[in-house]
């Protein structure tokens, strides 16, 4: 008897370590498609006029990536696994695009030393959330009401245009997205051992891409509010 429970919850764990890590390098896979698409805008002067210099089109780009969030997050179970993998990594491409401004405005150095510190901060904050035994329910719930508190405040900031303003909100923004973070991993964890035995691949790569989508827009928010802090700008 003792050897069968040991050996579910050997098996459990395996399960649970290969969701995770699909999880993880499908977050990768989306971080280095977003990196190497600003990049590749960033060296195109064509581009960034055709991108930039026409507000329908940025705008438009815009609303693309919120439409395609939505549609990821709200319609996953009724997709074909291969059709939300496909929307992620078109979304994560379209981010790139859109983030190609950034290498723009910051010197090349500040940008890849924030990505090195945003990198160590969510690698810390992500391992809390997976070994931590204390339920963060209440922190993801506190974080969320944080988050909007901030899009609230920065729709503010764009009729005041205060850059005090400005800096809190990108020092309250990596707080909560420390927190989102934390609380992200542990649900993920969560969802990883209450998984029915049993589930399809498609199923699976679906809950995968799910999770890594979540935890990429922790990483590209924390990222972005870091930047705005510790970011130089180009001369």
């Amino acid at each position: 008897m003792e050897r069968t429970v040991s050996y579910q919850g050997q098996k459990t764990q395996v399960l649970v370590n290969n969701f995770i890590r699909s999880v993880y390098n499908w977050m990768a896979i989306g971080l280095g498609l977003t990196g190497l698409a600003a990049f590749y805008v960033a060296g195109s002067p064509t581009l960034l006029e055709l991108i930039f210099g026409n507000k329908l089109i940025f705008f438009g780009l815009i609303i693309g990536e919120l439409a395609l969030v939505f549609s990821i997050s709200a319609r996953i179970e009724k997709m074909k696994a291969s059709t939300a993998t496909a929307l992620f990594v078109f979304y994560s491409i379209l981010n790139g695009v859109t983030l190609a401004s950034i290498l723009l405005v910051y010197t090349m150095s500040s940008v890849a030393s924030t990505f090195f510190i945003c990198a160590l901060t969510f690698g810390i904050t992500s391992i809390f959330g997976m070994v931590t035994k204390k339920d963060l329910t209440g922190v993801g719930q506190f974080m969320f009401m944080g988050l909007i508190g901030i899009i609230i405040a920065s729709v503010v900031n764009l009729f005041v245009g205060s850059s005090g303003l400005s800096m809190i909100i990108s020092y309250i923004g990596v707080f909560v997205f420390v927190g989102l973070t934390a609380y992200d991993t542990q649900k993920l964890k969560h969802m990883a051992l209450t998984q029915p035995d049993g589930l399809d691949a498609g199923t699976l790569r679906k809950g995968a891409i799910l999770g890594a989508l979540t935890l990429y827009l922790d990483f590209i928010n924390m990222f972005l509010f870091l930047l705005h802090i510790l970011g130089v700008n180009r001369d």
